[in-house]
């Protein structure tokens, strides 16, 4: 097949990942393409996906040099997505769309859903995050006409359903268990994501604290302010930052703890960092919130009701006793990369078969002077 993936445009796909998004689409195009399929991942500039696959490549989002005029515009991140979504659905319209079969929509812009109704090409728009205006408004728009919905768990789905009635997809975001080897634990507790409010960093400070274990934090600031009132003065010898790590030395450094702890403050949509976690043998200690619950279960960690620190702590002395490779088997029966990609791949070509489907339907309907004669029209010439 010839996959069209459209990434969102804020941060760039590559190593070291700003979050699970990023993550999720890197790791789906290269899954794609060892398949066998040519991949375009249309992303930011300045995106890496390796160059080892030939048949995956990158068609940088970009803009007109007329956008950069001096004008009274909106903010510069939302005029700057707003001419590379325009511009690369334009292309995709009206002149690049035949090149795929499928076109796989991850954005969080609503240009895309907007115009998927005069794509040639079937669309499929996946779902990572709960009901955001401007994409609720375009699907509305448009009534969800020329794009299939999937969303990361099926707890994002039924926050959706209210817009995406039908057509609505539940594919979990994959793991490769290569990417995430099995550790053999250690003695510190972990955890990873990007330093905000809304992940509750502090929360995991205090957790460990009381728990009596120390903790190493990784993945970037997205909040200076926030990092440097709520997680810098507890540095120490008990808690430390090791930094915005690639993905190799994240997978040593998860794989090397006792257990992870997650603490979103937010509904989190799916929590790729809890699936890699229990992948890597790690067992996980989480807040019960949005899609975290089809993530973990009894066998890959403990579930403890949101913001409750004090549980938190009373639960990582039990996660810690579980098998290692129990937690592992559970992670990757739930969330495989490979499943993953079936799934996908399935889906893709359910599309594919409805679109040449209804263009048949097409052909048969209209007037034979409107389209190319078929066979069937032999009786109009000869009765003529």
């Amino acid at each position: 097949m010839d996959i069209a993936l459209i990434a969102h445009n804020r941060f760039p796909i590559r190593q070291p990942f700003s979050g699970g998004l990023e993550a999720h689409v890197w790791h789906l195009a290269r899954s794609l393409a060892e398949e066998g399929h040519r991949v375009t991942l249309f992303a930011s500039a300045d995106s890496d996906v390796g160059s080892d696959l030939p048949g995956l490549t990158i068609s940088p989002l970009s803009r007109s040099a007329a956008a950069d005029r001096p004008f009274p515009l909106p903010g510069a991140v939302w005029e700057s997505n707003q001419h590379a979504y325009l511009d690369l659905m334009g292309r995709l319209v009206d002149q690049h769309g035949h090149r795929f079969d499928v076109i796989h929509n991850h954005a969080l812009h609503h240009v895309p859903i907007h115009l998927a109704p005069h794509l040639p090409t079937p669309m499929l728009t996946t779902l990572h995050t709960p009901p955001i205006p401007w994409l609720e408004s375009a699907i509305g728009a448009t009534g969800g006409a020329g794009s299939a919905f999937a969303a990361v768990s099926g707890y994002t789905a039924e926050d959706w359903r209210h817009v995406v009635a039908d057509r609505m997809h539940v594919v979990p975001n994959g793991v490769d268990p290569g990417c995430w080897p099995p550790g053999s634990g250690g003695d510190y507790l972990v955890w990873s994501g990007r330093l905000v409010p809304e992940k509750g960093t502090h929360l995991a400070i205090a957790a460990a604290a009381l728990a009596g274990r120390r903790l190493v934090l990784a993945g970037p600031i997205g909040n200076a302010e926030y990092f440097r009132e709520a997680v810098a003065p507890h540095l120490s010898e008990r808690v430390c930052y090791a930094g915005h790590l690639d993905q190799k030395r994240l997978a040593s450094l998860v794989g090397g703890a006792a257990a992870a702890l997650v603490t979103p403050l937010w509904d989190e949509p799916y929590c790729l960092v809890a699936a890699e976690s229990a992948t890597c043998g790690t067992p996980v200690v989480a807040f019960a919130r949005g899609g975290i619950p089809e993530v973990i279960d009894a066998q890959s960690g403990r579930l403890v009701a949101a913001g409750d620190v004090a549980a938190m702590a009373a639960a990582i002395p039990e996660a810690i006793q579980l098998s290692r490779d129990a937690v592992r088997h559970s992670a990757v029966a739930r969330c495989s990369a490979r499943s993953m990609v079936t799934r996908y791949l399935a889906i893709y070509r359910n599309l594919i078969d409805e679109r040449n489907s209804a263009d048949h339907d097409w052909l048969l309907r209209a007037s034979p002077r409107s389209r190319t004669p078929l066979p069937s029209d032999e009786h109009l010439r000869t009765s003529a």
